[in-house]
């Protein structure tokens, strides 16, 4: 028995829809010309703050302390229904073309592209910004201070394997550096691949990112061998020439060289998450939401170290992060990183700064900065 074919609507239904889509999508081209309009009109004010700022302030096109003012301000408004996430993008991008208007902020980051520093830096700066991509952190120092960057991108923590001594490190060789601003990252690894995942008899990546997934990569891929390499985009590269193998990478590595996807957010704690320090030759203005580092030696007896961190508490200021890090030159020796909830211009921050030197062998503020939220 053939089934009967159903009745195509009336032509007079096809045309009201029709009708109906051109009257909308003519609305959208309206306000289209209108957004245009608007974000030119911003970065014309934007040229102006630009040109008073050389004249009293030397210049400097980025600020985090504004761009997180501006951010939490229209978040704060944006009652949807486009997603936060994608409003943030949106306006990352409108003060990013802002601030080239100025003058091009040049950034250097640890390279190479796609790896997560490199996520992280577009996340904070947006496109209109000339990138340099080196090879290890201390380059990203070396930039920096040689005033051959504004900016530096390097990454300060891991929520799973804890501090990046690396970065640690620059940071006793050049005190005179600060941390303007902080980018947080929930990381999410990926397995790509060209094969199926039991042909799969290598992976490839960043020691970290392999130790984030270890449990994972035991449970799903126990054949396989893990092996090092310098960056997760090297990793994947790696997967585009080589059989049987696969990459732990992020998303964009996936998308830039062609490679399929075998299965999503494999890290072990959905927690994952990497925090990267902003670093030039300036700390950042008061937001209210701050955060201050710093960096300090203490004399080797029993109690100094008790001693200082009672300071916080006299002073009532709450501590966000603590590290202590060996110094290569004095054996047995320790510098201690300490990053507390203020700025350092609050009148009770002060303070406890003031304390804490006279309590020190030495003593270096590493900067003030906005406190960020973690970001996909």
């Amino acid at each position: 028995m053939t089934r009967k074919s159903e009745n195509p609507p009336p032509a007079e239904s096809t045309d009201r829809v029709a009708a109906s889509l051109k009257a909308v999508r003519t609305q959208i081209d309206k306000l289209d010309l209108q957004l245009v309009e608007l974000i030119n009109k911003r970065a014309s004010l934007a040229t102006q703050i630009g040109k008073l700022k050389s004249a009293d302030q030397g210049g400097e096109v980025f600020s985090a302390s504004r761009e997180e003012e501006v951010i939490t301000n229209v978040l704060a408004h944006h009652k949807g229904p486009m997603p936060m996430v994608s409003v943030r993008a949106i306006f990352r991008e409108v003060m990013s073309g802002c601030r080239s208007l100025q003058r091009m902020p040049k950034v250097a980051f640890l390279g190479p592209e796609y790896s997560y520093s490199h996520l992280a830096t577009m996340e904070r700066f947006g496109e209109a910004v000339e990138y340099m991509e080196v090879a290890n952190i201390a380059a990203v120092f070396e930039e920096v201070n040689r005033r051959h960057v504004d900016f530096g991108v390097v990454p300060l923590e891991n929520s799973t394997d804890g501090r990046i001594a690396d970065t640690l490190d620059m940071f006793i060789r050049m005190p005179q550096l600060k941390i303007c601003a902080e980018i947080r990252m929930r990381i999410h690894h990926n397995l790509l691949a060209k094969c199926e995942q039991i042909e799969i008899r290598r992976i490839y990546s960043k020691p970290q990112a392999l130790s984030q997934c270890r449990n994972w990569l035991a449970k799903n891929v126990p054949h396989a061998q893990l092996l090092e390499v310098t960056s997760t985009t090297a990793a994947a590269r790696l997967v585009q020439s080589e059989p049987n193998c696969a990459a732990v990478a992020s998303r964009q590595a996936a998308v830039k060289y062609g490679l399929p996807i075998l299965f999503n957010d494999i890290e072990d704690s959905t927690n994952n998450e990497t925090r990267f320090a902003v670093i030039s030759n300036t700390s950042s203005a008061k937001t209210g939401k701050d955060k201050t580092a710093v960096m300090f030696q203490i004399p080797h007896n029993p109690g100094s170290l008790a001693d200082i961190l009672a300071l916080f508490k006299t002073h009532k200021i709450n501590l966000t992060w603590i590290e202590s890090f060996p110094i290569r030159a004095a054996k047995g020796e320790y510098v201690f990183f300490v990053e507390f909830e203020g700025h350092a211009d609050d009148p009770k921050c002060k303070k406890a700064i003031t304390a804490l030197s006279d309590n020190s062998l030495k003593l270096s503020v590493l900067g003030s900065f906005p406190a960020a939220e973690a970001l996909d």
